[in-house]
Order: structure tokens, then C-alpha cells, then sequence
């Protein structure tokens, strides 16, 4: 026995109560014995790189460079997207793919190059592989945006899967985003970063990593342009960055760099090149559209663990309806259900909760219901046995159910990898849709299993069905909770077809915006949380996810009244406007920090509701382009180096830019504004860029800025959709689009689109269609007409 989990076990029975304590001290000491015996032992290795060219074969949309230790597939899609992979890799099988793999380009032809190498040249990009397996990648201009240099393997003498190694080289002033939901960052800074989902345990800070939704998704900023790198191994592996060094002036410069190692899987990539919105775009028409949330997903959201009780409910939704505050949902934590199992209610202290779900529809409110995958391992719980009998849950390498330990005590797992099992979880939201509930929140999905000592998860020799092809958790961890969304989406696809689900989750992968979207897990109450929450959000939307939100207030701890209501503030300006916290934590509710936080609180909160057009618009957009709605501020310039280091601000869509106050004390801000004329929304002032400006922040306000001939689509004064136009600079137009749809259903709505110009004294806007120029199909009010 090893003396330090000796200790571990020790503490763990007298940190969380006997009974739970030593429930997590035997599944730790299970899940070593299941690795121990189930493992296959890894022993000797042999190292291998691909070797010297040796022919090619030209194939559609690329083709096969054979070395002569392996070789190379290239496929360059009709979507401009470049596929390779070595070994003989295939796009398909993947997780991460919305459908099979795109047409190859008949234009992309492979040919000889210099120094006996080859290349593919296609309309957005080129593809040039070395005598000896590097691969670049240049746009059609000639720009290399990226090397990699030739890959190794590390394959067991026995057999089994090979580890690899890939270095690339990119500009040396390139900068690195993306990786999944980092907490630092946006811009990732130099280090390294682990591919394996994960429940850190505690609430988190910029400081750790990894955390419960980590992607091998890099998206890489310079000078000669963007590009997204994608290597789809779901397998445990690491990222390190370092960024270049320029020579100033000296010509030695450093590029950066970024190594990848991985456990296993595939070595296989993705790369697309082109503007970050053209990325996107293909990244998007590859992995899938992101789902559209229904309309009051886009309002404010209150949830806590711990109301109780129908009657604490009541109460705080009392609360909001006195002072007049807006609220849209109302989210129930493990305390609603029975013994913490997992669709079920608690009884005795909800004892009709269809009837409080009814009431509260009424209002406007709906409710969302936490789901956790872990399943109570006691028969007579229905879902126990119900997946028993589909022989639904996770096995060891021994054919017996895995068992863990979670909030319900001793718990088995199903396996969402299997289609059949995602069919039968799917049916079981029918309960949840009986009870009232509108929305769905998976929670400790990575999946977390609570042990005294060792990762917190499944053994990883954990057998799973990986639809039929067969593997273990080494290979489905990372994919379980994006194949859990799929279970539920689709589930509520069949059990509720006229309405749009809603679904977010604590983890997920690459392609999980097709099943909904995520929230930051449990951020720690402080201004460094309020600073990661916004990193999160930004690295999740340039990697796809454009729905997400943190815990606003931080998950654990007392906020102050001044942090409570900044966190508040910049919440009101990303997609999942959510307060919440732990059982242990302070209040979220805006009455109680004071009548000052309550008042500016109530304004930030009438602000987002003023706003929900324009939201339902960037869903909208975000569904048919893969645009995030919140952009870093280099989104339309990415050449802009300045705009590149920026950190601090996002853009809210195409015209709106939004400067959160993120440190304690602060009443004025430095804010960096792009190219163009920007207007204070609030005193209506005109700012020039390129440029930063110190402008106040008072603590009623954060600053947002419009940008100059933007046409935004907002609530009006009767409650209907208005168009608010913000004044173009004289001699030039601008304009804006409006998607009008406050539902919940299927309708694809027509895209409006509108153009605001100056004709004479006044502004003047039109609605663009087939015959030219036409009336608004709503009110305007124009907007900074004074200004010159």
C-alpha cells in the first residue's frame, strides 16, 4: 500500500462524513485494481518517423504520399477545409463530425514540388509535404501559416495503441486561442495545457488547469492570416505553446511554437485558412451548426444549489416579481431529487412540482432541471433497473458493471457511446417534460466518480461500446459527455418536436454546439474568477460554442456587493445570463447586496431584456455561420496586433462592444476601440479609432459602445421588435440584420436586412429586398444624429 493514499484515504473519511468517505476510499482503491489487471502494459517501445518519400498517388480533392514507414492521406474539402491524416487515418470514424466527411474539392490536385516533395493546391489553400513528412501550410498568396515538422511514434513491442509527438512552427507573431474552456486566456499564454476533462474538485481560478472541457482546437492569429487546427484524437494528451520572438528589425526572429502529444488514437487533422469568420464558417459545415436555443434561454436565469423547497421557490421568484426585476428560468439543483437520483423528486419538499412549474409559466418563467449521468446502483430505482435490463451501464475488462461514487452514494454508468443506450437515456426526459420542466443542465458529465486519492473518473480501463467499434475510458473519456447531449437532444427531438431543446452542459468536446451549449462549472467567487469567466466564454465561441455563461457571483464564497454586481454587469452581455452558487455559498439574489447593487442591477437586467432581438439575432446567425456572438475585438481586423493582446473587451455581435470592469475600485477604464466611429450608448459621445480612450465606469454601468451605422434590433417601448440605428459617419453607410423570432419552434425566419445612410440633414433607413429599397418593417429611433 502506497503510505501517501494511505493518508489521502484517511482524510477523505473525515472530510466529507464517514459514510460518503469511505465509499470514495474503496472506489479509489477499486479503480487501481481494475487499471492494474485491465491496462494492458505498455513494456517496450520502438520509435518510428515516417521515413523518406518514397511515391505518390493522386486521388480526389489530394491524395496518398507514401514514405517508407508510413504514410500520408490529404483530402482538401469542397468547404476549403484541408483533412490529413497519417498511418492511414480516415476522417471518418469521429465524434466530432456532424455527418459523413465533405466532398472533396475536384479542383485540388496533387503534384510533384521541389526537392522531390508534393503539394496540393487548391483556391484557398496550399498544402506542400516534404521529402521527409513535414507538412505546410500557405495561403494562396504564399504565406506560410503553419509547419509541421515530421511526426514519431512511440508503439509497443507487443502491440497496442502508438503514442506520437507533433511539433509545428507558426509566425513569430502568431498568437494562440482556443483549447476548449481555458481560464487563461483568451489569448493562451505560454505553457502546457492537458486534453483531458476534468472536475477539478474545487472551485476554480486562472491558475488551474485543465478543466471540464478541453478541446484539441487551436485557433492561430498573424499577420498573414487565421487558421484553425484540429487534431481529432479524443485520447488524453498535452498541448504546449510557446509564442515567437521578433528580431526587431534584425531579421532573427523566433517563430512560435506548439507540441502536441497524444496517448493514442489517430494522428489526424483538420486545418482551415481564411478570415476568422470564414474559419468558423467551416469549422461549423464540419462539426455542425450550433443549436438554437428556444427565445427565454436568452433572458436572465437564476439557480442555486439549494432552494429546498417549492416554497423557497416561490419565494424568490416573489422576490424578483416585487421589485420588478425580469427573470426567465429558474434552475433546480441535486437538492429536488430523491436522495440525489437522478429523475426523480423529492417528494416531501416538492411534493407538486407540475403545479409550481404551471404557475410559474404563467409568469413567464420556466423551469430547468439539473441531469447528472450517474445512476444510484440500487434495484427498485427505476432508471437502475431499467438500464440493467438494456445492459446500459459501463463494464470492466472483466465483464463486470463499473461501479463509482457520486452524489446518490454507490453509482453505475451508462454508456453513451453505444446508440442504443442513447435511445433508451433519451426516453427517460419524458419524466423530467411531466414534471414541468423546459430546459435541461448536465452536470459532472467528464464523468466525475469522487475518490479519496487518484482522477476522479472512471478506471481507464473501462470497456465502452464506442458505437460497436470497442475501446476503453482512455479512448471515450473525453467524447462521454458530447455523447450524453446527443442522448438528450435527441431524446427531446422525439418527446417534444414542436419545440427547440435546451440543453447545456459542464462538459462536452469538439461538435458539442450541436446539442446545445456549456457554462464555466465552478468558477471561484473573486475578481480572478470574474476575469476567467470571460476567457472561458471567448475560448469556447472560437472553438465553436457560441451559447455559454459562468456561475455570475462565482460558485462558492460571499461576493462583495461591488464584484456581485460586475459579474452581474457582464453577464447581462453573454449568452447564458446565469446567478448561481453552492450550498455553502452566499446569496445571488440582487435585494440582497443593498438598494444601490438592487438599483443598478435592475438596469443592467431591463438592458438585456431591451436587448433579446438582438441575441435571438445572433443565435440565429451563429446557427447559419458558426459566428460566436461574443468575438474577441480582433474578430474583423486580426492583422491589428493591438486588438490581438486585448483581453479585457469582446464585441457583441457585429456592433456592439462591451468593456466589463474586471478589477476592484475601478470607476474609468482604458478601452481599445478598432477602426471606425464608436458611440457611448449611454451619453451618446463619438470616439474614432483605432484607438484607446478613458472613458468612465461608474458602478451603475460597464461601458458598451455601438458601433457607427449600426442597425440593432431591439424591444421597443410597446413591448414590440424596433430597430435602434446609431448614425453613420457622414460620407459613409452602414447597416445591420434582424432574424424577428421569439419562439420556440422549427421555423427557419427570413434574415432582414437593413441599410442606414445619411440623405441631406437625416438618417435614413431602408429595408434591402429583391425591388430595391423599402420601409423598415418596424419602428426606428436613430441614435447619435448629433454627433459630426
Amino acid at each position: 500500500m502506497n503510505g501517501r493514499d494511505l493518508v489521502r484515504s484517511m482524510k477523505a473519511v473525515g472530510s466529507v462524513g464517514a459514510a460518503q468517505g469511505v465509499r470514495t476510499v474503496r472506489a479509489a482503491w477499486r479503480r487501481r485494481r481494475a487499471d492494474a489487471t485491465g491496462l494492458p502494459s505498455r513494456g517496450a517501445e520502438r520509435a518510428r518517423v515516417p521515413g523518406p518519400v518514397q511515391e505518390a498517388e493522386p486521388g480526389p480533392g489530394g491524395g496518398v504520399v507514401r514514405f517508407s514507414r508510413s504514410e500520408l492521406r490529404i483530402l482538401v474539402a469542397v468547404n476549403g477545409a484541408v483533412f490529413w491524416g497519417w498511418d492511414g487515418a480516415e476522417p471518418e470514424p469521429s465524434y466530432a463530425l456532424a455527418g459523413r466527411c465533405p466532398e472533396p474539392d475536384p479542383r485540388a490536385l496533387l503534384e510533384p514540388d521541389k526537392d522531390g516533395g508534393w503539394r496540393v493546391v487548391a483556391e484557398r489553400v496550399t498544402v506542400v509535404v516534404s521529402r521527409h513528412g513535414a507538412v505546410e501550410v500557405l495561403t494562396p498568396g504564399g504565406v506560410t501559416l503553419r509547419r509541421d515538422l515530421p511526426p514519431r511514434w512511440w508503439e509497443p513491442v507487443g502491440g497496442g495503441p502508438a503514442r506520437w509527438l507533433q511539433r509545428s512552427e507558426v509566425a513569430a507573431d502568431a498568437r494562440f486561442f482556443g483549447l476548449g474552456g481555458r481560464a487563461a486566456g483568451p489569448r493562451l499564454p505560454d505553457g502546457t495545457y492537458r486534453l483531458w476533462n476534468t472536475d477539478p474538485g474545487h472551485a476554480f481560478a486562472p491558475g488551474d488547469d485543465p478543466l471540464y472541457i478541453t478541446m484539441p482546437v487551436q485557433l492561430v492569429v498573424s499577420d498573414g492570416g487565421t487558421h484553425l487546427v484540429f487534431h481529432d484524437s479524443s485520447w488524453d494528451g498535452t498541448v504546449t505553446l510557446r509564442e515567437g520572438e521578433e528580431g526587431a528589425g534584425s531579421g532573427h526572429d523566433r517563430g512560435g511554437t506548439s507540441e502536441l502529444r497524444m496517448d493514442g488514437g489517430p494522428l489526424r487533422c483538420w486545418v482551415m485558412v481564411g478570415t476568422p469568420a470564414r474559419v468558423l464558417l467551416a469549422w461549423a459545415s464540419l462539426t455542425g451548426a450550433p443549436a438554437l436555443p428556444p427565445a427565454w434561454a436568452l433572458g436572465h436565469q437564476h439557480a442555486r444549489w439549494g432552494f429546498g423547497s417549492e416554497q423557497e421557490v416561490r419565494r424568490i421568484v416573489a422576490g424578483y416579481l416585487e421589485h420588478g426585476l425580469p427573470l426567465d428560468a429558474v434552475h433546480l439543483d441535486i437538492d429536488h431529487l430523491d436522495a440525489h437520483q437522478v429523475f426523480t423528486v423529492d417528494q416531501d419538499h416538492f411534493p407538486k412540482l407540475p403545479v409550481l412549474a404551471e404557475e410559474l409559466r404563467r409568469d413567464g418563467i420556466r423551469l430547468v432541471s439539473i441531469v447528472d449521468p450517474a445512476v444510484k446502483a440500487l434495484p427498485g430505482n427505476a432508471v437502475y433497473d431499467g438500464g440493467a435490463a438494456e445492459d446500459a451501464f459501463v463494464r470492466d475488462a472483466s465483464g463486470q458493471v463499473v461501479q463509482g461514487v457520486v452524489w446518490p452514494g454507490e453509482a453505475v454508468f451508462p454508456d453513451f457511446t453505444h446508440a442504443r443506450v442513447r435511445e433508451w437515456w433519451g426516453g427517460l426526459y419524458e419524466e423530467r417534460l411531466g414534471q414541468g420542466f423546459s430546459g435541461f443542465w448536465h452536470d459532472m458529465n467528464e464523468p466525475t466518480s469522487f475518490t479519496a486519492f487518484g482522477e476522479s473518473t472512471l478506471p481507464r480501463s473501462a470497456r465502452h461500446s464506442l458505437e460497436g467499434r470497442g475501446g476503453d475510458h482512455r479512448e471515450a473519456h473525453n467524447v462521454y459527455a458530447l455523447c450524453m447531449a446527443r442522448a438528450g437532444f435527441e431524446g427531446l427531438r422525439k418527446l417534444a418536436p414542436q419545440e427547440r431543446p435546451f440543453l447545456f452542459s459542464r462538459s462536452g468536446w469538439a461538435g458539442m454546439q450541436r446539442y446545445g451549449g456549456a457554462w464555466s462549472g465552478d468558477v471561484a467567487t473573486g475578481w480572478p474568477g470574474l476575469r476567467a469567466s470571460l476567457a472561458l466564454v471567448m475560448g469556447l465561441g472560437l472553438c465553436g460554442v457560441p451559447y455559454s455563461g459562468p456561475d455570475i457571483g462565482g460558485f462558492d464564497g460571499d461576493p462583495s456587493p461591488e464584484l456581485y454586481l460586475r459579474w452581474f454587469q457582464l453577464g447581462a452581455y453573454l449568452p447564458l445570463f446565469r446567478t448561481h452558487a453552492s450550498l455553502r455559498a452566499g446569496r445571488r439574489e440582487p435585494w440582497e447586496f443593498g438598494p444601490e447593487v438592487l438599483e443598478h442591477a435592475r438596469v443592467a437586467l431591463v438592458e438585456r431584456r431591451r436587448l433579446l432581438p438582438y441575441f435571438m439575432t445572433l443565435a440565429h446567425l451563429a446557427r447559419r455561420t458558426g459566428a460566436p456572438y461574443v468575438r474577441p475585438l480582433w474578430w474583423a481586423a486580426p492583422e491589428d496586433r493591438t486588438l490581438r493582446d486585448c483581453e479585457d473587451a469582446f464585441l457583441l455581435g457585429d456592433s456592439l462592444l462591451v468593456a466589463p470592469v474586471l478589477d476592484p475600485g475601478a470607476d474609468r477604464r482604458a478601452v481599445q476601440l478598432p477602426r471606425g466611429r464608436w458611440y457611448d450608448t449611454v451619453t451618446e459621445r463619438a470616439y474614432e479609432g483605432p484607438a484607446q480612450v478613458l472613458v468612465d465606469a461608474p458602478l451603475s454601468r460597464i461601458p458598451v459602445f455601438a458601433r457607427a451605422g449600426a442597425v440593432l434590433p431591439v424591444h421597443g417601448e410597446d413591448g414590440g421588435l424596433a430597430l435602434e440605428v446609431w448614425a453613420p459617419a457622414r460620407g459613409r453607410t452602414g447597416g445591420g440584420l434582424v432574424v424577428p423570432d421569439g419562439g420556440e419552434g422549427w421555423d427557419e425566419p427570413e434574415i432582414e436586412r437593413y441599410t442606414a445612410r445619411w440623405m441631406g440633414s437625416r438618417v435614413v433607413v431602408e429595408r434591402e429586398g429583391e425591388d430595391g429599397g423599402g420601409e423598415p418593417s418596424h419602428p426606428v429611433r436613430v441614435r447619435g444624429a448629433g454627433e459630426r
